[in-house]
């Protein structure tokens, strides 16, 4: 198998201006599924920086009193010992909308303040579209002599409130606003790999590109006044990049980004990057038996049009999707269009292949909905995505994102053919937690008929207990058949002047949305 049928070639990727390798060789990933994972690795990784050491942050949301883990320390006390301990701290945050929008402007200052104060360095990082996001969120950790230590952490998982769950998904403690249907501590399914190898080095590019730019965080004259005064308009020069740590593993790992276009031009990416969307669109092309993803949104018939052509080219494909059962909405303008947008989608995918596809959500034992934030797709068994970008057209066009596609060398040698390990265990381990199956019962779900028929007979079972009033020994599994939107109540909201005015069903003011090919 050649990895440029799969990756992304230098000319595909459509941006010759940034110092990314179209993949890099020889790495080791390993998922981390759930945030309480993520955070026991990060807290550890934190903890063992020393002085001349590098740590590197970008993130959507940060809480500064978020515990790592159950008896702490927080997010902003683990980087702040780093800094303490002479390592180098350096954080991109986006300076977010207001917390009246239920956004986390507030947060995000507090956590660059304790950082400043401990001696890093935090931006507050506004060069986004306006409206836009910057949604990457990922860590790099470098060691000063020891670069076989390194590790980057990319994914979906931000550094806040909610995010400290495990794989029982009876939430965090600390739990972050969101709809009252998830209830006081919501259930948070999630996803992150930690990269080793000379990947690393890469993801660390992500960074210094950024970093870098010369254009100012923010074009707001009193937002800059108040930074100057509380010091977080600093941006000192990095250091020279260490060598890419050595070979770890057999995990060919390819890079993907958004990067909005901008007027004032970023200059790593002068017309924007949408090498996520291009590289769905060619692993889509490929796709010949079994598509599983999860996804916090699946909105925009446009995004959603490489899959629907899939199923029609394929008459084997199968497609299963992971969802929230109720969509969460980042701002509260997004609400009513986001169901518009997952409707529409979803029409579009059902007439494309009709009994190919199938959408659950997910509730924990107890019976409460799971809020599915993962962005994680598996094609074939063979190409594997884990990042931050969601399927919908701000994740594809409008907001930045970086997501880690992975390809083992190492062929899975579990019937059928052609498979990758990597690619195979993580779908069988995302299928184990959902199917309530210990991880030696999962030999059946290799083949992706069986592996989609299981699906849908256990979210059946599930489904005909609750319909049955809960009696008797609730089934196992996890898995529910994702409800149709009441689309009459929506459209009815739809019609309001305001939504008229300034809302699309991909989240988005009209106005703003202007789209590069990709």
């Amino acid at each position: 198998m050649r990895l440029d049928d799969w990756f992304l070639t230098r000319e595909e990727r459509g941006n010759d201006w940034t110092r990314l390798v179209s993949w890099s060789e020889g790495n080791l990933v390993r998922p981390l599924l759930h945030g309480a994972t993520y955070f026991a690795e990060l807290h550890a990784g934190l903890a063992a920086l020393g002085k001349d050491d590098l740590l590197m942050f970008t993130d959507w949301r940060g809480d500064p009193d978020e515990r790592l883990r159950p008896d702490g320390p927080t997010v902003a006390a683990a980087m702040a010992a780093a800094a303490e301990r002479g390592a180098l701290v350096r954080g991109l945050i986006w300076r977010s909308h207001l917390d009246v929008l239920r956004f986390s402007a507030a947060e995000n200052r507090h956590l660059g303040e304790h950082i400043e104060a401990a001696g890093g360095q935090a931006l507050l990082d506004t060069r986004v579209r306006l409206g836009g996001s910057h949604h990457q969120k990922f860590v790099v950790l470098r060691h000063d002599g020891d670069p076989d230590r390194d590790v980057a952490f990319v994914g979906g998982i931000d550094l806040c409130h909610s995010r400290r769950d495990d794989a029982r998904h009876l939430g965090d403690p600390q739990a972050a606003s969101m709809p009252a249907t998830y209830g006081p501590r919501p259930p948070w399914h999630d996803a992150q790999v930690a990269i080793s190898g000379p990947a690393v080095a890469e993801v660390e590019k992500v960074f210094r590109e950024r970093w870098e730019d010369p254009a100012p965080e923010t074009r707001q004259p009193l937002r800059r006044l108040r930074d100057r005064l509380d010091r977080m308009a600093d941006v000192p020069p990095l250091p020279e990049p260490a060598p890419p740590p050595r070979p770890a593993g057999t995990h060919a790992v390819q890079l993907l980004r958004t990067c909005p276009y901008l007027r004032s031009r970023y200059p790593f990416a002068p017309e924007g990057e949408r090498s996520v969307a291009r590289a769905y669109r060619k692993v889509l092309g490929r796709a010949r038996t079994l598509v599983y993803l999860e996804d916090q949104y699946l909105w925009s018939t446009e995004v959603i049009e490489p899959f629907a052509r899939a199923l029609e080219r394929e008459p084997e494909l199968r497609m299963i999707i992971v969802v929230p059962r109720h969509p969460d909405q980042d701002g509260w303008l997004a609400g009513p269009a986001s169901l518009i947008g997952r409707a529409d989608a979803l029409t579009r995918l059902m007439r494309a292949g009709p009994g190919r596809i199938a959408i659950y959500d997910l509730e924990n034992h107890a019976g409460a909905p799971v809020y599915v934030h993962a962005k994680v797709c598996v094609v074939d068994d063979v190409w594997a995505s884990v990042g931050s970008d969601n399927v919908n057209l701000r994740s594809w066009t409008f907001d930045s994102e970086l997501s880690c596609a992975v390809i083992d060398e190492q062929p899975d040698p579990r019937p059928p053919a052609g498979a990758r390990r990597f690619a195979r265990d993580l779908r069988l381990t995302l299928a184990a937690e959902h199917l309530d199956r210990d991880p030696g019962e999962l030999a059946d779900l290799c083949d992706p008929k069986s592996a989609f028929e299981a699906f849908a007979e256990s979210a059946a079972r599930l489904d005909a207990w609750h319909q049955g009033g809960g009696r008797g020994p609730r089934p196992p599994g996890r898995l529910r058949p994702h409800p149709k939107p009441e689309l009459g109540r929506v459209r009815r909201a739809m019609a309001m002047p305001l939504y008229r005015t300034v809302v699309d069903p991909d989240g988005r003011p009209p106005r703003l949305r202007r789209t590069n090919a990709f």
